[in-house]
């Protein structure tokens, strides 16, 4: 299910927590915003599902009537609704004065960049998806030569995949070294 892709670390641990008490919010409403695949639509698909509320994913490309509406139910209601955002107004410019008075006193959570355990937990769930195993010295290689995000996470393991299919390799770090150089994700790789 959903819980076990959702990796619990320091990054997320506020989110999480916010939505474990959301009985406290001040409305029944939240704003979560963080790094695009930082598992924010699944921690809050998750929450929205177990208590029956509704969710606006990527919100600001939803129609500001139809949030409006939406966080007026849910006060009606007490089943929440959860706008998933990059940013938090005013970054996210609302045009109807009525949404962006509401979205004041929506409460905000946040998702971090992923610090060095999460996201070492990140990639090997990543290459485990593949049927993969990197060892204990070539994840230590990766956690200490990479930028620490989402996103390069996910381009860890397709460079490292493609490349070791490519050459027909088993996952050493000689392999992963020269798979990261290749794809420049590691000072090595931009030297050129």
């Amino acid at each position: 299910g959903v819980a076990e892709r959702f990796i619990l670390g320091e990054a997320n641990r506020t989110a999480f927590e916010h939505f474990r008490s959301w009985s406290t919010w001040p409305v029944k409403a939240t704003i979560l915003t963080g790094p695009r695949r930082s598992g924010r639509s699944l921690l809050a698909r998750h929450f929205v599902e177990r208590i029956k509320g509704s969710l606006f994913d990527n919100a600001e490309q939803h129609d500001e009537e139809a949030i409006f509406h939406a966080w007026n139910a849910a006060q009606d209601s007490g089943l929440a609704v959860v706008l998933v955002a990059d940013d938090v107004p005013p970054t996210w410019a609302i045009k109807l004065p009525d949404l962006r008075t509401r979205l004041a006193i929506t409460p905000v959570t946040s998702i971090a960049q992923p610090d060095d355990e999460l996201f070492a937990s990140i990639v090997q769930l990543l290459f485990a998806d593949r049927g993969l195993y990197l060892p204990p010295e070539a994840m230590a290689y990766v956690t200490s030569r990479v930028e620490r995000s989402y996103f390069t996470a996910e381009r860890v393991v397709e460079a490292v995949d493609r490349f070791a299919i490519a050459e027909r390799a088993r996952l050493t770090l000689p392999i992963i070294r020269r798979a990261l150089a290749q794809a420049g994700l590691t000072a090595e790789g931009q030297a050129a």
